[in-house]
């Protein structure tokens, strides 16, 4: 039985849906991949970081969490204030860094990011922070460490799609990429779609939890092209910065333009795409009214789905969920286990 340890930043929502899946999923990760998987410490910013060798008890750490309680009181673990200087004095395989996603700086999920590649340990990110703002630089520092970087869970939380056009379209040149990339515009733009007013229907995306309070990130087009510049650097090894992307989110389509479209044949979806244009990458967020032919135009509600575009495979289309705890989790779960084979 291989041991694996692993270190989680970040015990929020996506934190919690990880261990929750490390719980459940023990004895199937025992039998079936021959892995152990030991929670040698986990950390938050409010809390700091807690670290015990033989294994942190998950069940103790959820429900500290329900509790808002200090994580520091699970028994018999040594405490840091500081989390860096937690990351720094410890040891574990493997990092699942799923902090909050901060995209004017990356920090601080870059640093941790940094300091866990240069220890020679793997990493996992669910965070879009510091693969959208330093992809190339960090897939180019755990290179030169010997160790992977993996970042399932930023794109579409745990539907497998960069370990797909990488390792499953291995040897298929891509050369186009177009997606629907967020659950919330594309909860809105179908509700749209039935004859549905914008401001109902986000005032009910944001009653279900499909919303923040503050949906700008969402409905201007910022989180998704924060994933266009991971797939950039993914997917074609360009390194591009959110600026060069073209963005127009949907606060500007009109229920009158979505029924248009509709009598056209066609449905409006804000559609994250990325070609080649010689040596240029073109990139783009926007709202496009699709033909109805087109698979990406019957994703509907808030799931999401991309389409590759490649040369000895013409059209690959993906289509699962997006967000949630267990989604997202299922991400970092994955890439865990990819990694952990090659222990």
């Amino acid at each position: 039985m291989k041991r694996v340890r692993l270190s989680l930043i970040g015990f929020g929502v996506v934190g919690q849906g990880l261990a929750e899946l490390l719980q459940t999923k023990r004895e199937l990760l025992r039998c079936e991949y021959g892995m152990d998987v030991a929670l040698v410490s986990v950390a938050n910013s409010r809390h700091g970081f807690i670290y015990r060798e033989e294994g942190l008890d998950i069940a103790v750490l959820l429900e500290l969490a329900a509790r808002r309680q200090p994580l520091s009181q699970h028994s018999g673990v040594r405490h840091w204030s500081s989390v860096l200087e937690g990351l720094q004095a410890t040891e574990a395989d493997i990092l699942a860094e799923a902090t909050w996603t901060n995209l004017r700086d990356a920090e601080p999920g870059l640093s941790y990011v940094r300091t866990a590649l240069q220890k020679g340990m793997h990493v996992t990110l669910a965070n879009k922070g510091p693969a959208a703002l330093a992809a190339s630089e960090l897939l180019d520092l755990a290179r030169q460490q010997g160790v992977q970087l993996r970042m399932e869970a930023t794109v579409m939380a745990g539907t497998p799609v960069l370990s797909t056009v990488r390792e499953g379209m291995a040897g298929v040149e891509v050369h186009a990429v177009r997606g629907i990339l967020n659950g919330t515009t594309n909860y809105i733009l179908s509700a749209m779609a039935r004859g549905r007013d914008y401001a109902e229907v986000l005032a009910e995306a944001q009653a279900q939890g499909y919303a923040e309070a503050d949906p700008t990130a969402d409905v201007e087009g910022y989180d998704v092209v924060a994933k266009t510049v991971i797939l950039a650097a993914l997917v074609f090894g360009q390194s591009i910065k959110p600026a060069q992307v073209q963005r127009q989110g949907i606060t500007s389509v009109t229920l009158e333009q979505v029924q248009q479209a509709a009598r056209d044949g066609r449905r409006i979806k804000l559609i994250a795409s990325l070609s080649r244009d010689g040596e240029q990458l073109q990139a783009s967020v926007e709202p496009v009214a699709l033909p109805l032919e087109d698979p990406l135009a019957h994703i509907d509600g808030a799931m999401n789905a991309i389409t590759f575009h490649g040369d000895s495979l013409s059209t690959v289309t993906i289509s699962g969920p997006g967000a949630g705890r267990l989604q997202t989790g299922q991400g970092l779960l994955a890439d865990v286990i990819a990694i952990a084979k090659t222990l």
